[in-house]
Protein backbone atom coordinates (compact mmCIF):
# COMPACT_ATOMS: atom_id res chain seq x y z
CA UNK A 1 0.00 0.00 0.00
CA UNK A 2 2.85 2.40 0.81
CA UNK A 3 4.42 1.71 -2.58
CA UNK A 4 1.13 2.52 -4.33
CA UNK A 5 0.67 5.69 -2.29
CA UNK A 6 4.25 6.82 -2.83
CA UNK A 7 4.22 6.42 -6.59
CA UNK A 8 0.86 8.18 -6.93
CA UNK A 9 2.11 11.04 -4.75
CA UNK A 10 5.23 11.22 -6.92
CA UNK A 11 3.08 11.46 -10.06
CA UNK A 12 0.86 14.15 -8.53
CA UNK A 13 3.86 16.17 -7.32
CA UNK A 14 5.52 15.94 -10.74
CA UNK A 15 2.41 17.34 -12.43
CA UNK A 16 1.85 20.12 -9.92
CA UNK A 17 5.45 21.34 -10.12
CA UNK A 18 5.89 21.03 -13.91
CA UNK A 19 6.06 24.09 -16.13
CA UNK A 20 2.69 24.70 -17.85
CA UNK A 21 3.97 23.58 -21.27
CA UNK A 22 5.71 20.47 -19.87
CA UNK A 23 2.82 18.56 -18.30
CA UNK A 24 3.04 15.73 -20.82
CA UNK A 25 6.81 15.45 -20.32
CA UNK A 26 6.25 15.29 -16.57
CA UNK A 27 3.54 12.62 -16.67
CA UNK A 28 5.49 10.65 -19.27
CA UNK A 29 8.60 10.67 -17.08
CA UNK A 30 6.83 9.60 -13.90
CA UNK A 31 4.75 6.89 -15.59
CA UNK A 32 7.90 5.48 -17.16
CA UNK A 33 9.82 5.51 -13.88
CA UNK A 34 7.06 4.49 -11.46
CA UNK A 35 4.72 2.35 -13.59
CA UNK A 36 7.09 0.88 -16.21
CA UNK A 37 5.17 2.59 -19.03
CA UNK A 38 6.56 1.97 -22.50
CA UNK A 39 4.90 5.04 -24.06
CA UNK A 40 2.57 7.85 -22.98
CA UNK A 41 0.50 10.12 -25.25
CA UNK A 42 -2.07 12.83 -24.53
CA UNK A 43 -4.93 13.56 -26.93
CA UNK A 44 -7.33 16.51 -26.56
CA UNK A 45 -10.78 16.72 -28.14
CA UNK A 46 -10.96 19.18 -31.02
CA UNK A 47 -13.49 22.01 -31.09
CA UNK A 48 -15.87 20.05 -33.30
CA UNK A 49 -15.77 16.97 -31.01
CA UNK A 50 -14.91 14.78 -33.99
CA UNK A 51 -11.22 14.03 -33.35
CA UNK A 52 -8.75 13.57 -30.54
CA UNK A 53 -5.73 15.72 -31.36
CA UNK A 54 -2.21 14.73 -30.21
CA UNK A 55 -0.43 17.08 -27.86
CA UNK A 56 3.02 15.48 -28.07
CA UNK A 57 4.57 17.52 -30.86
CA UNK A 58 3.59 20.81 -32.45
CA UNK A 59 3.17 21.08 -35.36
CA UNK A 60 1.47 17.70 -35.15
CA UNK A 61 3.47 14.70 -36.32
CA UNK A 62 1.15 12.14 -34.77
CA UNK A 63 -2.14 11.44 -36.51
CA UNK A 64 -5.41 12.61 -34.92
CA UNK A 65 -7.64 9.83 -33.59
CA UNK A 66 -11.34 9.62 -34.42
CA UNK A 67 -13.77 10.15 -31.57
CA UNK A 68 -16.27 7.81 -33.24
CA UNK A 69 -14.47 4.57 -34.07
CA UNK A 70 -11.24 4.21 -32.13
CA UNK A 71 -10.22 2.68 -28.79
CA UNK A 72 -9.32 6.14 -27.44
CA UNK A 73 -12.65 7.47 -28.70
CA UNK A 74 -14.39 4.65 -26.87
CA UNK A 75 -12.80 5.72 -23.59
CA UNK A 76 -13.71 9.35 -24.32
CA UNK A 77 -17.34 8.57 -25.12
CA UNK A 78 -17.96 6.11 -22.27
CA UNK A 79 -15.84 8.07 -19.78
CA UNK A 80 -14.35 4.80 -18.58
CA UNK A 81 -10.83 3.40 -18.95
CA UNK A 82 -10.57 1.12 -21.96
CA UNK A 83 -7.89 -1.57 -22.28
CA UNK A 84 -7.07 -2.71 -25.78
CA UNK A 85 -6.59 -6.42 -26.38
CA UNK A 86 -3.00 -7.26 -25.52
CA UNK A 87 -0.48 -7.82 -28.31
CA UNK A 88 2.60 -9.59 -27.04
CA UNK A 89 3.60 -8.56 -23.52
CA UNK A 90 2.19 -5.03 -23.67
CA UNK A 91 -1.31 -3.54 -23.33
CA UNK A 92 -2.54 -0.09 -24.27
CA UNK A 93 -4.76 1.66 -21.74
CA UNK A 94 -6.90 4.67 -22.72
CA UNK A 95 -7.94 6.89 -19.80
CA UNK A 96 -10.46 9.76 -19.96
CA UNK A 97 -9.02 13.15 -19.02
CA UNK A 98 -11.99 14.91 -17.45
CA UNK A 99 -12.46 17.77 -14.98
CA UNK A 100 -15.76 17.90 -13.06
CA UNK A 101 -17.61 16.38 -16.00
CA UNK A 102 -15.89 18.54 -18.66
CA UNK A 103 -14.38 16.02 -21.08
CA UNK A 104 -10.98 17.27 -22.25
CA UNK A 105 -9.43 14.24 -23.92
CA UNK A 106 -7.68 10.91 -23.38
CA UNK A 107 -4.35 9.81 -21.87
CA UNK A 108 -3.03 6.71 -23.65
CA UNK A 109 -0.46 4.59 -21.78
CA UNK A 110 1.30 1.47 -23.10
CA UNK A 111 2.63 -0.74 -20.30
CA UNK A 112 3.31 -4.37 -19.37
CA UNK A 113 0.16 -6.49 -19.40
CA UNK A 114 -1.23 -9.05 -17.01
CA UNK A 115 -1.39 -8.36 -13.30
CA UNK A 116 0.81 -5.27 -13.59
CA UNK A 117 -1.69 -3.43 -15.79
CA UNK A 118 -4.68 -4.59 -13.77
CA UNK A 119 -3.03 -3.56 -10.52
CA UNK A 120 -2.36 0.05 -11.51
CA UNK A 121 -5.45 0.84 -13.63
CA UNK A 122 -7.24 2.74 -10.85
CA UNK A 123 -4.11 4.76 -10.08
CA UNK A 124 -3.62 5.64 -13.74
CA UNK A 125 -7.25 6.81 -13.94
CA UNK A 126 -6.63 9.12 -10.97
CA UNK A 127 -3.43 10.43 -12.54
CA UNK A 128 -5.36 11.21 -15.73
CA UNK A 129 -7.85 13.20 -13.63
CA UNK A 130 -5.04 15.15 -11.94
CA UNK A 131 -3.55 15.81 -15.39
CA UNK A 132 -6.88 17.25 -16.53
CA UNK A 133 -6.97 19.71 -13.64
CA UNK A 134 -3.41 20.78 -14.37
CA UNK A 135 -4.17 21.30 -18.08
CA UNK A 136 -7.06 23.63 -17.17
CA UNK A 137 -4.79 25.65 -14.87
CA UNK A 138 -1.90 25.64 -17.36
CA UNK A 139 -4.07 27.14 -20.11
CA UNK A 140 -3.81 30.49 -18.31
CA UNK A 141 -0.07 30.55 -19.04
CA UNK A 142 0.47 28.68 -22.31
CA UNK A 143 -1.26 28.30 -25.68
CA UNK A 144 -0.01 24.73 -26.14
CA UNK A 145 -3.22 22.91 -25.22
CA UNK A 146 -5.51 25.37 -27.00
CA UNK A 147 -3.39 25.00 -30.14
CA UNK A 148 -3.49 21.24 -29.88
CA UNK A 149 -7.31 21.26 -29.95
CA UNK A 150 -7.41 22.87 -33.41
CA UNK A 151 -8.05 20.61 -36.33
CA UNK A 152 -8.51 23.69 -38.53
CA UNK A 153 -7.87 27.39 -38.15
CA UNK A 154 -10.38 29.26 -35.99
CA UNK A 155 -11.84 32.50 -37.29
CA UNK A 156 -11.28 35.45 -34.97
CA UNK A 157 -15.00 35.52 -34.14
CA UNK A 158 -14.90 31.82 -33.21
CA UNK A 159 -11.77 32.37 -31.11
CA UNK A 160 -13.62 35.00 -29.11
CA UNK A 161 -16.70 32.83 -28.69
CA UNK A 162 -14.83 29.75 -27.46
CA UNK A 163 -12.89 31.85 -24.96
CA UNK A 164 -16.22 33.10 -23.60
CA UNK A 165 -17.60 29.63 -22.82
CA UNK A 166 -17.46 27.94 -19.39
CA UNK A 167 -16.72 24.48 -20.86
CA UNK A 168 -18.66 21.96 -22.94
CA UNK A 169 -19.93 19.71 -20.18
CA UNK A 170 -20.31 19.73 -16.43
CA UNK A 171 -21.54 17.25 -13.82
CA UNK A 172 -22.75 17.48 -10.23
CA UNK A 173 -24.88 15.09 -8.17
CA UNK A 174 -28.01 17.16 -8.98
CA UNK A 175 -27.50 17.49 -12.75
CA UNK A 176 -25.40 16.87 -15.84
CA UNK A 177 -24.86 19.44 -18.59
CA UNK A 178 -23.56 19.16 -22.14
CA UNK A 179 -23.37 21.72 -24.96
CA UNK A 180 -21.97 22.14 -28.45
CA UNK A 181 -21.77 24.91 -31.06
CA UNK A 182 -21.49 24.59 -34.84
CA UNK A 183 -19.82 25.43 -37.13
CA UNK A 184 -17.16 24.93 -34.46
CA UNK A 185 -14.39 26.76 -36.30
CA UNK A 186 -16.49 29.67 -37.61
CA UNK A 187 -19.20 30.39 -35.04
CA UNK A 188 -20.60 33.91 -34.76
CA UNK A 189 -22.92 34.86 -31.93
CA UNK A 190 -24.64 31.84 -30.35
CA UNK A 191 -23.45 31.14 -26.84
CA UNK A 192 -24.16 29.33 -23.59
CA UNK A 193 -23.07 30.07 -20.05
CA UNK A 194 -23.55 28.41 -16.69
CA UNK A 195 -22.49 28.91 -13.11
CA UNK A 196 -23.29 26.94 -9.95
CA UNK A 197 -23.18 27.68 -6.25
CA UNK A 198 -24.01 25.45 -3.28
CA UNK A 199 -27.74 25.94 -3.82
CA UNK A 200 -28.34 27.26 -7.34
CA UNK A 201 -27.51 26.73 -11.00
CA UNK A 202 -27.67 29.61 -13.46
CA UNK A 203 -27.95 28.67 -17.15
CA UNK A 204 -28.10 31.09 -20.10
CA UNK A 205 -28.68 30.10 -23.73
CA UNK A 206 -28.01 32.87 -26.24
CA UNK A 207 -29.05 33.24 -29.86
CA UNK A 208 -26.75 35.76 -31.53
CA UNK A 209 -27.51 38.40 -34.13
CA UNK A 210 -25.49 39.47 -37.17
CA UNK A 211 -22.36 37.72 -38.49
CA UNK A 212 -18.64 37.48 -37.89
CA UNK A 213 -16.93 39.95 -35.61
CA UNK A 214 -20.03 42.10 -35.11
CA UNK A 215 -21.95 39.10 -33.76
CA UNK A 216 -19.07 38.07 -31.51
CA UNK A 217 -18.62 41.57 -30.08
CA UNK A 218 -22.34 41.88 -29.36
CA UNK A 219 -22.42 38.52 -27.57
CA UNK A 220 -19.28 39.31 -25.58
CA UNK A 221 -20.82 42.56 -24.35
CA UNK A 222 -24.11 40.93 -23.37
CA UNK A 223 -22.61 37.86 -21.66
CA UNK A 224 -20.14 39.91 -19.65
CA UNK A 225 -22.94 42.31 -18.63
CA UNK A 226 -25.01 39.32 -17.46
CA UNK A 227 -22.05 37.88 -15.55
CA UNK A 228 -21.32 41.23 -13.95
CA UNK A 229 -24.92 41.50 -12.73
CA UNK A 230 -25.02 37.86 -11.60
CA UNK A 231 -21.79 38.23 -9.63
CA UNK A 232 -23.27 41.27 -7.93
CA UNK A 233 -25.93 38.97 -6.52
CA UNK A 234 -28.87 40.27 -8.57
CA UNK A 235 -31.92 38.21 -9.52
CA UNK A 236 -32.25 37.05 -13.13
CA UNK A 237 -34.85 39.66 -14.05
CA UNK A 238 -32.53 42.41 -12.81
CA UNK A 239 -29.61 40.74 -14.59
CA UNK A 240 -31.60 40.90 -17.82
CA UNK A 241 -32.52 44.55 -17.24
CA UNK A 242 -28.92 45.63 -16.62
CA UNK A 243 -27.60 43.66 -19.61
CA UNK A 244 -30.38 45.17 -21.72
CA UNK A 245 -29.24 48.67 -20.69
CA UNK A 246 -25.59 47.85 -21.46
CA UNK A 247 -26.39 46.58 -24.96
CA UNK A 248 -28.78 49.45 -25.73
CA UNK A 249 -26.28 52.06 -24.47
CA UNK A 250 -23.73 50.82 -27.00
CA UNK A 251 -25.90 49.94 -30.02
CA UNK A 252 -28.93 52.22 -29.49
CA UNK A 253 -31.28 49.50 -30.73
CA UNK A 254 -29.41 48.72 -33.97
CA UNK A 255 -28.33 45.31 -32.61
CA UNK A 256 -29.87 43.19 -29.89
CA UNK A 257 -29.54 39.71 -28.44
CA UNK A 258 -31.98 36.90 -27.66
CA UNK A 259 -31.36 34.95 -24.47
CA UNK A 260 -33.20 32.37 -22.37
CA UNK A 261 -32.15 32.68 -18.72
CA UNK A 262 -32.86 30.04 -16.07
CA UNK A 263 -32.11 29.90 -12.36
CA UNK A 264 -32.49 26.44 -10.76
CA UNK A 265 -32.98 25.80 -7.05
CA UNK A 266 -30.89 22.65 -6.57
CA UNK A 267 -32.80 21.55 -3.47
CA UNK A 268 -36.36 21.83 -4.80
CA UNK A 269 -36.14 21.83 -8.61
CA UNK A 270 -37.99 25.14 -8.77
CA UNK A 271 -36.86 27.17 -11.78
CA UNK A 272 -37.12 30.91 -12.38
CA UNK A 273 -36.93 31.85 -16.06
CA UNK A 274 -36.68 34.96 -18.23
CA UNK A 275 -37.32 34.44 -21.95
CA UNK A 276 -35.86 37.41 -23.79
CA UNK A 277 -36.00 36.16 -27.37
CA UNK A 278 -35.83 33.09 -29.51
CA UNK A 279 -33.94 30.15 -27.88
CA UNK A 280 -36.35 27.27 -27.28
CA UNK A 281 -36.57 24.60 -24.57
CA UNK A 282 -37.93 21.09 -25.03
CA UNK A 283 -38.54 18.66 -22.19
CA UNK A 284 -38.27 14.87 -22.26
CA UNK A 285 -40.37 13.50 -19.40
CA UNK A 286 -41.88 10.06 -19.04
CA UNK A 287 -41.03 9.11 -22.61
CA UNK A 288 -42.73 12.13 -24.21
CA UNK A 289 -41.15 15.25 -25.69
CA UNK A 290 -42.86 18.63 -25.48
CA UNK A 291 -41.82 22.21 -26.11
CA UNK A 292 -42.07 24.31 -22.97
CA UNK A 293 -43.54 27.70 -23.89
CA UNK A 294 -42.60 30.90 -22.11
CA UNK A 295 -44.04 34.37 -22.22
CA UNK A 296 -41.96 36.01 -24.94
CA UNK A 297 -40.25 39.21 -23.89
CA UNK A 298 -38.05 41.67 -25.78
CA UNK A 299 -34.46 40.73 -26.67
CA UNK A 300 -31.69 42.45 -24.76
CA UNK A 301 -30.88 45.90 -26.15
CA UNK A 302 -33.86 46.35 -28.45
CA UNK A 303 -35.33 49.28 -26.48
CA UNK A 304 -34.19 51.44 -23.61
CA UNK A 305 -34.96 50.36 -20.02
CA UNK A 306 -37.05 47.25 -20.72
CA UNK A 307 -38.53 45.57 -17.64
CA UNK A 308 -38.34 41.76 -17.54
CA UNK A 309 -40.76 39.43 -15.76
CA UNK A 310 -39.83 36.11 -14.18
CA UNK A 311 -41.82 32.94 -14.87
CA UNK A 312 -41.57 29.81 -12.75
CA UNK A 313 -41.87 26.08 -13.34
CA UNK A 314 -40.60 22.84 -11.79
CA UNK A 315 -38.21 20.16 -12.98
CA UNK A 316 -38.50 16.60 -11.74
CA UNK A 317 -35.82 13.95 -11.25
CA UNK A 318 -35.38 12.18 -14.59
CA UNK A 319 -36.26 15.24 -16.69
CA UNK A 320 -34.10 16.02 -19.69
CA UNK A 321 -34.18 19.63 -20.92
CA UNK A 322 -32.84 20.40 -24.40
CA UNK A 323 -32.23 24.01 -25.48
CA UNK A 324 -31.71 25.00 -29.10
CA UNK A 325 -31.04 28.19 -31.07
CA UNK A 326 -32.86 29.09 -34.27
CA UNK A 327 -29.93 27.67 -36.26
CA UNK A 328 -31.35 24.27 -35.27
CA UNK A 329 -35.12 24.47 -35.61
CA UNK A 330 -35.11 26.87 -38.60
CA UNK A 331 -32.48 25.02 -40.67
CA UNK A 332 -33.89 24.10 -44.09
CA UNK A 333 -33.56 20.90 -46.09
CA UNK A 334 -32.48 21.05 -49.76
CA UNK A 335 -36.21 21.18 -50.56
CA UNK A 336 -36.77 24.17 -48.26
CA UNK A 337 -38.49 22.30 -45.38
CA UNK A 338 -37.62 23.65 -41.92
CA UNK A 339 -36.30 21.18 -39.37
CA UNK A 340 -39.02 22.12 -36.88
CA UNK A 341 -40.40 20.73 -33.64
CA UNK A 342 -41.36 17.28 -34.93
CA UNK A 343 -37.89 16.43 -36.23
CA UNK A 344 -36.30 17.88 -33.11
CA UNK A 345 -38.57 15.77 -30.88
CA UNK A 346 -37.56 12.65 -32.85
CA UNK A 347 -33.89 13.52 -32.41
CA UNK A 348 -34.35 13.96 -28.66
CA UNK A 349 -36.16 10.63 -28.45
CA UNK A 350 -33.50 8.82 -30.46
CA UNK A 351 -30.75 10.12 -28.17
CA UNK A 352 -32.56 9.50 -24.87
CA UNK A 353 -30.12 6.75 -23.78
CA UNK A 354 -27.02 8.88 -24.35
CA UNK A 355 -25.44 10.86 -21.50
CA UNK A 356 -26.09 14.60 -21.53
CA UNK A 357 -22.58 15.40 -22.77
CA UNK A 358 -23.14 13.28 -25.90
CA UNK A 359 -26.61 14.55 -26.79
CA UNK A 360 -25.74 17.94 -28.38
CA UNK A 361 -23.29 16.38 -30.84
CA UNK A 362 -25.80 13.65 -31.76
CA UNK A 363 -28.65 16.14 -32.31
CA UNK A 364 -26.43 18.39 -34.43
CA UNK A 365 -25.52 15.34 -36.52
CA UNK A 366 -29.24 14.85 -37.20
CA UNK A 367 -29.52 18.53 -38.16
CA UNK A 368 -26.65 18.19 -40.61
CA UNK A 369 -28.39 15.21 -42.19
CA UNK A 370 -31.56 17.30 -42.64
CA UNK A 371 -29.61 20.20 -44.15
CA UNK A 372 -27.85 17.92 -46.64
CA UNK A 373 -25.06 19.40 -48.70
CA UNK A 374 -26.28 22.98 -48.47
CA UNK A 375 -23.97 25.50 -46.77
CA UNK A 376 -24.65 26.29 -43.12
CA UNK A 377 -25.61 29.98 -42.95
CA UNK A 378 -26.29 30.32 -39.22
CA UNK A 379 -24.86 29.14 -35.91
CA UNK A 380 -26.43 26.06 -34.37
CA UNK A 381 -26.41 25.58 -30.61
CA UNK A 382 -27.68 22.64 -28.52
CA UNK A 383 -27.52 22.44 -24.72
CA UNK A 384 -28.72 19.37 -22.79
CA UNK A 385 -29.49 19.30 -19.06
CA UNK A 386 -30.27 16.04 -17.22
CA UNK A 387 -31.90 16.77 -13.89
CA UNK A 388 -31.45 14.34 -10.98
CA UNK A 389 -32.32 16.59 -8.06
CA UNK A 390 -31.43 15.87 -4.46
Amino acid sequence: MNTITNRFVAAERALRTAAPHQLLDAVRRVLTDQYAADSVELFLADYGLTALQPVSVLPHTLRPVSVHNSPAGRAFGAQEPYVEDPSGDLVRVHLPVTVRGDRLGVLTVTLPGGEHAEGCLDELAEIAEVLGHEVVVAERDTDLYLQARRRDRLTLAAEMQWQLLPGRSCARPEYELGAQLEPAYAIFGDNFDWSASADRLSLYVTNGMDEGMEASLLTNLAINALRNARRAGLSIDDQAALADQAVYAHYRGRCYLSVLMLDFDLATGRVRAVDAGSPQMLRLRGGGVERVPFEAQLPLGMFEETDYVVQEFDVEPGDRLVFVSDGVYDVASPGGEAYGDAALARAIQSTRLLPAAEVPRAVLREVRGHRGRSTQDDDALVVCLDWRGR
